[in-house]
């Protein structure tokens, strides 16, 4: 791209939990920081795609449970983070897109915004840097601007946007009419054949000035609110919390309700390269390669006489298998599988929902618990013990703790660990243990420049992650 005096600042939304791609996106780790395509999570994606000339560093707007993952893959990335905003719960893009930009109005009021979410695929970046570059002329004279996707089939799972006339002038740079909800099967045909509407990106390009005063003229309720919970924000290990209190009084609203489909000066970019929301397992089916009967195999699969099918594994230990299936998306994980015909595939989050109504752990919570110092998981959870698997990166340190409930036996299988244990620090290497009595201060450290593995026994009356006592903690959590 060309270079600006501001540059774009990428504004990257990572709040939402994505449960139609259960049983791989939950909750606890949601869609834009899985691996889907590729060896990039979706979110590192989308920061490699909105870097290099032209940009500035990205902004994050996420919620509180996923700042470190941010950090974490971001610097798997290689880029490095301008500002990260910790929303004190999920009010939809309205408040977020507005916390952003009262931000930039501080630190670089000059700045064009590049609203985009970061669990899109885009995998012709130069493409998108190219109608970026258009857009962006339009966003200096004071637009308000919306990228478009040139439609291939009658998709009933976006909205659409209604253009004044069909693309292919020599601008770029459309009128909007209106925003259209998400249509039937014959509205989407009809759209689709009068060729004047396309797709919803829900990618938005203006001023820092622009959206300031779009907010103020059509949603100056949201202007208080979340004005206070920027001013009022608490600054916390690199990130910056918004007030809670503040921030409880803003409307939960979608920018696009807010201010978009109320605004006179929105103008649309078409862009014709590939792009999917990968809103289903339907659409990940579409953007991987398929072999000549259209089945896709991830992981330990095994496609016998089968057709337009999608089988995936996400565990080492799961073999999937699939015979004679047609249009069928079969996932595995170690915790959970789901079998679905692939035209109801957006019909999984109401098999989510059933599933919490049950109760059930899988609905929301993720096999692999992410922490800010690495991950554990559960191997085997039987009555009166447990066995974790536990990962610490390089530096990365647990809390100074102790259980009511449960002793500890610690095995490291891999690197070293430093271990505290009451008023004894000492060093355990590869195929060596020790015991945490119940009830003692422990701590376990990565003091070396490679990822440390061990595997931690339970033993005792009550396993659960809420029987822990903080006394000390580098990651600041209660």
């Amino acid at each position: 791209m060309a270079q600006d005096s501001h540059g774009i600042t990428p504004v990257l939304l990572c709040g939402g939990s994505g449960t139609r791609l259960w049983p791989l996106s939950r909750k606890s780790y949601p869609k834009q920081f899985a691996t889907f395509l590729g060896a990039e999570s979706l979110f590192q994606a989308s920061a490699r795609r909105l870097s290099g000339e032209g940009f500035t560093a990205p902004l994050v707007v996420t919620g509180a449970e996923f700042r470190f993952i941010v950090t974490e893959q971001l610097a798997g990335a290689g880029i490095d983070p301008g500002a990260i905003l910790i929303e004190p719960e999920g009010r939809n893009t309205a408040p977020a897109v507005l916390a952003a930009a009262l931000w930039l109005e501080k630190t670089d009021p000059g700045a064009l915004m590049l609203v985009a979410p970061s669990d899109h695929v885009i995998p012709d970046a130069a493409a998108f840097h190219s109608v970026l570059e258009t857009g962006a002329e339009a966003a200096r004279a004071g637009r308000m601007v919306t990228f478009g996707i040139t439609p291939d089939r009658p998709e009933t799972g976006y909205g659409w946007l209604e253009l004044a006339e069909a693309p292919g002038g020599a601008s770029g740079v459309l009128d909007l009419v209106r925003f259209v909800e998400k249509p039937d099967e014959e509205k989407a045909q009809n759209m689709l054949d009068q060729g004047r509407f396309l797709w919803n990106a829900g990618i938005f390009l203006f001023s820092v000035e622009t959206i300031l005063a779009a907010y103020r003229t059509h949603a100056p309720d949201l202007m208080d609110p979340v004005g206070q919970a920027v001013e009022k924000g608490r600054a916390d290990l690199g990130f910056l919390r918004l007030d809670p209190e503040a921030w409880e009084g803003a409307a939960e609203i979608s920018v696009d309700y807010a201010v978009m489909e109320r605004a006179d000066n929105l103008s649309v970019v078409p862009f014709a390269g590939g792009w999917s929301d990968l809103g289903d397992w339907h659409a990940v089916w579409r953007e991987m390669d398929g072999d000549a009967d259209g089945v896709v195999q991830s992981g330990n699969a095994l496609a016998i006489d089968c057709h337009d099918t999608l089988l995936r594994s996400e565990s080492e230990r799961m073999e999937l298998v699939g015979i004679g299936l047609e249009n069928i998306v079969a996932v595995a994980m170690p915790d959970a599988v789901l079998v679905a015909d692939a035209s109801r595939a957006q019909e999984v989050k109401e098999a989510v929902a059933a599933l919490k109504a049950q109760g059930a752990a899988q609905a929301e919570s993720f096999p692999k618990d992410h922490r800010p110092w690495g991950w554990f998981e559960s191997l085997v959870l039987g009555d009166r013990f447990q066995v974790k698997r536990i990962m610490v990166h390089p530096g990365g340190a647990l809390s100074l703790q102790s259980h009511h409930h449960r002793a500890e036996h610690w095995i490291v299988v891999e690197g070293t660990a430093k271990v505290t244990i009451g008023d004894s620090v000492r060093l355990v290497s590869e195929n060596q243990s020790v015991y945490v009595p119940l009830g003692e201060k422990h701590r376990l450290e990565n003091p070396g420049k490679v990822p440390m593995v061990l595997i931690e026994i339970q033993t005792g009356s009550y396993l659960g992650e809420d029987d822990i006592i903080r006394y000390e903690d580098v990651y600041a959590r209660d």
